[in-house]
């Protein structure tokens, strides 16, 4: 009788102990398809904003494209990235236009036609830099070493020793260091006068206390005619012609803007296309993190320009300023 009750133990013991087997099978497979699923929808959404971020940029330079240039009326609109902080609240309303004290700026906009090239002119290109500074820019630095030419950087605010090191690199070996906002948030630096002069003042002392250069020359995220600001543009123009700082826009983009959507061969037809129609030449070009393709068209580029005799210069204060919304027309 004893070994029928032990046997009757041992059985119900073994039942419970498969059955606690299967039900931790049923849980882990359970977890894991649970875990695999949200893996895969992550997966599936970043693609999704991925290709969302290529369509805008390939839909921007179909239209440019098919309206003859890649700018659209001085401003590359895939400059503006596609980001929740576009985004502008809604209900905030536009401050009312004010009353200013007459104000002269320290430079004004050349007129497009005033700036066509003729037969005989030499090409005068300024290669710019926008987003920076990251490893991009080093390797940007390294290249134009390498052929001994100059360019201006348009950089936004970092603190990191990194960072540091690579703006007092850009003053050191003789490129022009200008400024592209402090936090380069469309909607912190556009949301009010003060908001913007608080960024400005942020980005330019550091860039003073750093380096000892305090930059005069100033590049609108998005350009100076950009639709994205709460604040009218004027405004801001104003400002910066009562600061004696001189803003530039581009009339040459490389289409860099959309990280992957140009080969470095295309990057380099983009801009010699365009060059040979100015006697000066601003263009835009990138150096965030993401531009390794940039990197990759830098040395191409600079020896294509330079086979159609083009001068490649550092904006100074001897450029041509080019403008979207020229300076002269706020007063």
């Amino acid at each position: 009788m004893q070994d029928n009750d032990s046997d009757l133990v041992s059985n119900q013991r073994k039942r419970r102990k498969r059955i606690g087997r299967i039900r931790n099978g049923i849980i882990f497979t359970i977890t894991g398809w649970i875990l695999l699923s949200m893996i895969l929808i992550i997966c599936l959404f970043a693609k999704v904003i991925s290709m969302e971020k290529k369509i805008d940029a390939l839909t921007v330079s179909s239209e440019a494209a098919n309206s003859g240039n890649t700018v659209v009326n001085g401003n590359d609109k895939s400059d503006i990235p596609v980001t929740t902080e576009m985004v502008m609240e809604t209900e905030q309303t536009a401050e009312s236009e004010e009353t200013w004290e007459k104000v002269t700026p320290p430079a004004s906009g050349i007129e497009e036609a005033d700036n066509l090239a003729k037969e005989g002119d030499v090409h005068k290109v300024y290669l710019t830099f926008d987003d920076g500074p990251s490893e991009n820019t080093s390797a940007i630095l390294d290249i134009l070493a390498a052929y001994n030419v100059k360019a201006t950087f348009f950089v936004s605010g970092r603190e990191d020793e990194e960072s540091a090191a690579i703006y007092q690199r850009i003053v050191a070996e003789g490129h022009t260091l200008g400024m592209h906002s402090y936090s380069n948030k469309y909607s912190v630096i556009y949301q009010s006068n003060e908001a913007f002069e608080e960024d400005y003042h942020k980005l330019q002392d550091y860039l003073e206390e750093v380096t000892g250069v305090k930059s005069q020359l100033y590049r609108f995220p998005g350009g100076s005619n950009n639709s994205i600001s709460n604040v009218p543009m004027e405004n801001f123009i104003h400002f910066l012609n009562k600061e004696g700082t001189t803003y530039f826009d581009w009339n040459v983009s490389a289409g860099d803007a959309a990280s992957s959507t140009y080969t470095a061969q295309e990057i380099v037809e983009n801009v010699k296309g365009d060059v040979v129609k100015y006697k000066t030449s601003v263009v835009l070009l990138h150096d965030g993190a993401d531009k390794g393709t940039t990197v990759e068209a830098i040395g191409p580029l600079i020896e294509a320009l330079q086979a159609m005799g083009a001068q490649i210069l550092p904006i100074d204060e001897d450029t041509q300023v080019i403008q979207s919304v020229k300076a002269a027309t706020v007063e």
